[in-house]
């Protein structure tokens, strides 16, 4: 995500003031006082914050979250996620996109992108994968590019998946291409950006 924002607004660097990722997602609170220590880098449990400071802060123009589906329903998880900021902060502009079901759903939405990465990709793999689709998408994506696929990752143990997650944005999220890019919360995500940028959104 860092790197797609650079490119997308980083032709107005003024736009971009703070770009944070996240050691895990993590769970919505239920005290929207929460004193969570921000240093813990949990997403959600750190929301009611980051929507208290988009509020509180006057040269925030927007405040953009994104976060993987993982196994929510995603209707009821954005209800939910709105649900906090309608009750700390209505007037605040706070936009939420989720990937369906990871983020990796949008690499794997762009098989060129791929393949110019990793030459030797497994194409069959990626030509079955149907676009946010909930079908295990770190692990496709593994299966279309690791040597031994995710069955190798996951034998390695933790932080193997975790490095190896980073090393395929890095190497992929260079040739995204962001007018052909197959994935609909890829689209979406798109389109909450292009108000903050340059970015012409194809149709």
């Amino acid at each position: 995500v860092t790197y797609l924002l650079t490119s997308i607004l980083g032709r107005r660097p003024q736009s971009v003031g703070y770009v944070h990722s996240y050691r895990g997602v993590g769970h919505l609170p239920k005290n929207l006082k929460s004193t969570e220590n921000p240093s813990r880098r949990i997403l959600l449990d750190n929301l009611p914050k980051l929507v208290r400071g988009c509020a509180a802060t006057p040269y925030v123009t927007a405040l953009i979250v994104v976060v993987d589906v993982d196994n929510h329903d995603c209707k009821e998880f954005l209800n939910e996620l709105k649900s906090i900021h309608d009750t700390i902060a209505p007037n605040s502009n706070v936009i939420f996109r989720i990937a369906i079901e990871e983020m990796e759903a949008w690499l794997l939405s762009d098989s060129p992108a791929i393949l110019s990465a990793y030459p030797d990709a497994n194409e069959p793999v990626l030509l079955g994968y149907v676009p946010d689709s909930i079908c295990g998408t770190w692990e496709t994506l593994a299966n279309a590019i690791h040597p031994g696929g995710a069955a190798a990752l996951k034998a390695e143990g933790w932080p193997a998946p975790g490095i190896a997650k980073c090393e395929w944005a890095t190497k992929i999220g260079p040739h995204i291409d962001f007018d052909t890019n197959a994935s609909p919360s890829f689209r979406k995500f798109l389109e909450a950006l292009a108000p903050y940028g340059e970015l012409e959104i194809a149709d």
